[in-house]
Order: C-alpha cells, then sequence, then structure tokens
C-alpha cells in the first residue's frame, strides 16, 4: 500500500469491559449476616457501577442493616412477636424489642438503599432502564417520532 505508515502513539486502546474486582467485607462488620449481605450484594453494585471505592462505607452500612433485619426476624420467629404481661388492667400483648429493631432495620435499608438503587423504583430513579436500542432510535427518527 501507499502512503505512510501508521503511527502506533495516534491509536487509541478500547476500554475492556474489565469488572472491578468485588473488595473483602469491612473489618468493621458486627454480624456474620452483615457480611453475607456484603457478599452477595457488591458485585451486583459494582456491575452497575453503583458502588465505588469512597462509597463502601456507606453500603457497609446498608449491609449491616440487612444483617440486623435478618437477624431480628430470626429472633421473631423463634420467639414469636409479642409476649405476655400482666398489668392493672389485665394480661395484656406486648411487642418484643426485636420487633422494634427489626422495623427500624427496615427504615435504615429503604433510606440507604435507594442511594443505591436498591429498591425498583428507586433503580428506575438511577436511570437502569438499559442501555437501548440504537436502531430502534433511528426508525423512530426516520418516521417522525423520534421524540424520546
Amino acid at each position: 500500500m501507499k502512503g505512510s505508515k501508521p503511527k502506533l502513539d495516534n491509536v487509541v486502546r478500547m476500554k475492556g469491559d474489565g469488572v472491578r474486582p468485588t473488595p473483602p467485607a469491612p473489618d468493621f462488620m458486627p454480624s456474620e449476616e452483615a457480611v453475607e449481605a456484603w457478599d452477595r450484594l457488591a458485585p451486583v453494585m459494582i456491575a452497575k457501577g453503583r458502588l465505588e471505592p469512597h462509597f463502601e462505607d456507606l453500603f457497609a452500612a446498608y449491609c449491616v442493616s440487612v444483617g440486623d433485619f435478618v437477624r431480628c426476624t430470626g429472633d421473631l420467629a423463634i420467639m414469636g412477636n409479642y409476649y405476655l404481661t400482666e398489668t392493672r388492667n389485665g394480661t395484656q400483648e406486648k411487642k418484643r424489642a426485636a420487633w422494634g429493631q427489626r422495623q427500624d432495620a427496615l427504615a435504615s435499608m429503604l433510606r440507604i438503599g435507594a442511594l443505591f438503587g436498591l429498591t425498583p423504583v428507586d433503580e428506575g430513579r438511577l436511570g437502569a432502564a438499559g442501555q437501548g436500542s440504537f436502531l430502534d432510535e433511528l426508525e423512530k427518527a426516520m418516521k417522525g417520532n423520534g421524540s424520546s
């Protein structure tokens, strides 16, 4: 072929689809359930591009809430949701302490999980609708209704 030889300094390397390895659960995780939540959810969040190194502590707080929720749910399954107590008005049912702890854990899960798109509504808000099809968009534009 005629012409000058290509120069390698103007070649731009393509970025691979390499996924960042999942970091181990932080040492401060208080329970095995929290570590299990980290091990199960962190790879998914990394694959979605939502777990960067500077977000790991906040994600760890989410995993601790998941661990607390699982532990309290197990405690309630064993002990029951209520206990009986005698008061001046007779016998009454009272909620166990684990009931309130589970509610607090669930509230934390929902609050922190929203930041990472861990509910269907929040995932939609973070734009998880997918990449879409370029050909579909092109076809819409050619037909005249390509307002997106």
